[in-house]
């Protein structure tokens, strides 16, 4: 097996963070696809991890943001291999280098245990996100 793990650009690599967000986001979640897409991607640090060159999972962080983290998403096939983990950690890394002391991210209800195992606590109330419940996060790093 082949894996790489890359920090990039938006740019640079949009065809593959695009077809991981659309199947887990659009597809698998229902997502409206013009939601998926945002102005804020040609700002943000990307991370993805490639397996046999295929892409398998990304996540980005908004520094611009106050680190910012978001649209962490990994292929439902490839779920069970720490791919999520190490993207957040490649994303926390970024936020280490730009000197931020914490990052922040709004996390499904449904991956708050996934967040919670990484250091994340919740800092206020539920709501909804492009139709789905979220809870606000943070991290000090």
């Amino acid at each position: 097996m082949n894996i790489e793990l890359i920090i990039t650009s938006f740019s640079t690599h949009q065809e593959d963070l695009y077809k991981v967000r659309y199947q887990v986001f659009v597809v698998e979640q229902n997502v409206p696809a013009e939601m998926e897409l945002d102005d804020r991607d040609e700002h943000c640090c990307h991370a993805l991890i490639t397996l046999n060159r295929e892409p398998v999972a990304t996540g980005r962080i908004d520094l611009e943001d106050h680190g910012r983290i978001g649209r962490v998403a990994v292929m439902q096939n490839s779920r069970q291999y720490g791919w999520g983990r190490k993207i957040m950690e490649a994303l926390e890394e970024e936020a280490r280098r730009a000197g931020l002391k914490s990052v922040w991210l709004h996390a499904q209800e449904s991956a708050l245990g996934f967040y919670e195992k990484l250091g994340y606590q919740v800092h206020g109330d539920a709501f909804m996100e492009a139709g789905i419940l979220h809870k606000p996060m943070d991290k000090t790093l």
